[in-house]
């Protein structure tokens, strides 16, 4: 690179960071898209719309119905956010809560009445006992029961979603496309018949007004309809939504509504924004204080790399929660990650007597492999989750995804360029890139049985844990009220409380009377109400509670007001998770399997996976660390950066293996000290960004945190002292030849 060349590509450089900068702090347009301001975030974070509904009819619904109306109530509500949550409220209530919003109001508007579905027969559109002025019908629906009006309810469709088809001029169609139940294909059958000898149209009546009016063009006999005449993508799914939500078992009316605050809390969200501003400040630190050159070129990628992740995560319109958070943690330790392994190698290539400047060639095309290999299968990873799983893990999984691509681009392409850009400025000597020194090595395959028999022990000792902790009448695990349901407790104080004075005031006294961090607050907007979520409470708990507010805060007692409610995370959800996780899993196997052409490299790396998911978990047991939604986060995050970190120790042993005749135990013992300084290294940076969110973070924080860092180390641990043993093991041990 020619020195005007390089001068021109850093202040290339220097405009985006500009740029982005700029977009980040005011956005672009009207509409400041990109802007900081404008992220999304959700109801741990920022709060939103909180709707209950109660269900219609003078007995009580089962808990069967109550369960799928829940459950189709979420896939629906996902919607507006991935983060949005539904659950049940008593025996006959479902609360559902919106993220970002604070429009009550508008969301009812369009949510509609769920569970008041019809499809009805062809009524004589100029009949005045038929529709009002307004064309609604006038008619009850019983009325066109008892005449037999009524084809189907929405509870005779199994299925309703929105698709695209070519129509007989080769142009796009629009379509919902219907299952039906049984009861419901042979009603819709006979109905069907009649209307198409006439072309006559069946109505689908939906909260009062018809949502659709589709002529029957021929007999529908297998179950199978579909619905024709939208104009785009959006109306179709629109309709099919409409069904969805209009075919639940319970018909169900509105109670309440109103705009919620931040669950967390906003000391929670400026105490985490600072302890990300100085986790990244100390990394910039020690990359440069390591690495010199190349530590200064990556702390210049990664600012543009925080800049357009910010910029990206409201441009795509996500969600951003403290999972999410997670999965940014994570895409960060990735990036500095691809860093470190890139610049252990120039220094290897300058200790081998290579110049400068081929040293950074040869360096960036030997890390070149495990980059790839650890960043797509952590993205595979995220892409499942994605798809498969819903809420929080979806939230998870888009932030991962997105900070993995932004990343790899960074750390291959801006990184690099900024390095070449330095060395054709001036600055030649190894002295600014490092020298790797020859140092003793460590022999870990010795000690292999060590290792297992400690890392068996650990587990065992979880197991047992959670064995005793069953027997003594406790959960296995301290599960929190996102997966046990709990106790909600609205309280109206005789003045505005500010959030801050709930969170340093309030609630240490509801945590001390609880025995328990994760209480969950949510201040009603334009009143003095606050709502409290927390575990179950028993009689003395609850009495307990209110005198504490009486006391401490004179509250009137007839101002409390105490609801139990139901999990956050039902069975379906938690079916679904463990489902994406599964696939996940498989899939990453496969996918080490096809590039490392040896199924053991995959086995091994799943079996340090399980592994560390299981002392994290024997860490939750011994702690009795609160189990809620950010713990499927803990661990998506520690599976993500622990196979991460197993990948670049098999790709040194895969290089080895096709250049070295070296014993295979003395290759495997020199790939994993050739690469113990990067997994040190991008362990340390990693577990600085989480330590500082620990130190800085409330109690709730703090309970996501400290498992996190747990998860950092033992991920670290697997990589370095089990994933090689167990590959050498199989290796020697299962299809070895003889």
């Amino acid at each position: 690179m020619k020195k005007q060349n390089a001068i021109m590509a850093l202040a290339a450089i220097a405009l985006l960071i500009a740029g982005f900068g700029y977009m980040v702090m005011n956005g672009v347009g009207v509409d400041a898209v990109g802007s900081a301001k404008g992220i999304h975030l959700g109801l741990d974070l920022a709060g939103g719309v909180s709707i209950t509904y109660q269900a219609v009819g003078e007995e009580t619904p089962s808990s069967e119905d109550m369960d799928d109306t829940v459950y189709k109530l979420q896939q629906r509500v996902e919607g507006y956010s991935t983060e949005a949550q539904v659950y049940k409220e008593g025996t006959d209530r479902i609360s559902i809560e919106i993220p970002g919003l604070s429009d009550a109001n508008a969301v009812l508007e369009e949510l509609g009445k769920p569970g008041s579905l019809y499809f009805i027969n062809h009524l004589d559109p100029s009949g005045a006992e038929n529709y009002d002025a307004y064309g609604n019908l006038t008619r009850s629906i019983d009325d066109m029961i008892a005449d037999g009006s009524v084809v189907l309810t929405g509870t005779n469709v199994v299925e309703s979603r929105a698709g695209a088809i070519k129509n007989d001029m080769g142009n796009t169609e629009y379509v919902v496309e219907l299952t039906l139940d049984e009861e419901g294909t042979k009603r819709f059958a006979e109905a069907t018949t009649v209307a198409a000898k006439t072309q006559d149209t069946i109505m689908i009546y939906y909260d009062g007004k018809p949502a659709s009016i589709p002529v029957v063009k021929s007999a529908i006999t297998g179950g199978m309809a579909q619905i024709s005449g939208q104009k785009t993508a959006e109306e179709a799914e629109q309709l099919a939504s409409t069904i969805r939500i209009g075919g639940l078992k319970i018909e169900l009316e509105e109670l309440r509504s109103n705009v919620v605050g931040a669950q967390l809390g906003t000391e929670a969200i400026s105490r985490s924004l600072k302890a990300g501003i100085i986790g990244f400040a100390i990394i910039v630190v020690f990359m440069c204080a390591v690495y010199l050159i190349p530590g200064l070129a990556s702390s210049i990628a990664l600012i543009l790399y925080c800049l357009i992740t910010i910029f990206c995560l409201d441009f795509f319109d996500m969600t951003l929660t403290l999972p999410g958070i997670a999965g940014i943690v994570l895409s960060i330790g990735m990036a500095v990650d691809a860093n470190v392994i890139t610049f252990a190698r120039i220094r290897e290539e300058i200790a081998a007597d290579k110049s400068v400047r081929s040293a950074i060639d040869e360096g960036y095309k030997k890390a070149l492999s495990a980059i790839i290999d650890g960043n797509v299968t952590t993205l595979i990873a995220a892409l499942v989750l994605g798809v498969i799983g819903t809420g929080s893990i979806k939230g998870f999984a888009q932030t991962l995804a997105l900070g993995i691509v932004v990343s790899m681009i960074t750390a291959l392409f801006v990184t690099k360029l900024i390095l070449k850009s330095f060395y054709a400025l001036g600055i030649h000597h190894e002295k600014w890139y490092g020298k790797a020194k020859k140092t003793k090595e460590f022999d870990f395959l010795s000690r292999k049985n060590l290792f297992i028999i400690i890392s068996v022990g650990i587990v065992i000792v979880g197991i047992i844990t959670m064995i005793v902790n069953s027997a003594m009448g406790k959960h296995a695990l301290n599960f929190s009220l996102e997966f046990l349901g709990g106790t909600s407790t609205n309280v109206t104080f005789n003045e505005d409380m500010p959030l801050a004075d709930i969170d340093s005031k309030v609630v240490p006294s509801i945590e001390k009377i609880t025995g328990d961090a994760n209480v969950q607050v949510q201040k009603v907007s334009g009143s003095n109400e606050v709502i409290f979520k927390t575990r179950t409470l028993d009689v003395t708990e609850r009495e307990a509670f209110n005198d504490m507010m009486e006391k401490e805060f004179s509250v009137d007692a007839d101002k409390i007001v105490a609801e139990t409610i139901s999990s956050t995370i039902s069975s379906e959800m938690s079916r679904d998770a463990i489902l994406a996780i599964i696939v996940a899993t498989i899939l990453m196997l496969i996918y080490i399997w096809f590039r490392f052409k040896d199924v053991r490299f995959g086995a091994s790396s799943v079996i340090c996976l399980l592994h560390d998911v299981l002392v994290v978990v024997t860490f939750y047991a011994l702690a009795r660390i609160t189990v809620g939604s950010t713990f499927v986060a803990c661990i998506l995050t520690i599976v993500g950066y622990s196979i991460n970190a197993t990948i670049v120790i098999f790709d040194r042993i895969r290089e080895k293996l096709s250049a070295s005749k070296e014993k295979l135990d003395v290759l495997v013992n020199e790939a994993v000290n050739q690469t113990l300084s990067r997994s040190l290294f991008t362990s340390l940076t990693t577990f600085i960004m989480v330590a500082v969110l620990y130190v800085l973070g409330v109690s709730s924080v703090k309970e996501f945190a400290l498992p996190l860092m747990i998860g950092i180390v033992c991920g670290t641990y697997s990589s370095v002292c089990l994933a090689s043993a167990i590959w050498y093991i199989l290796r020697t041990k299962v299809g070895a030849k003889k």
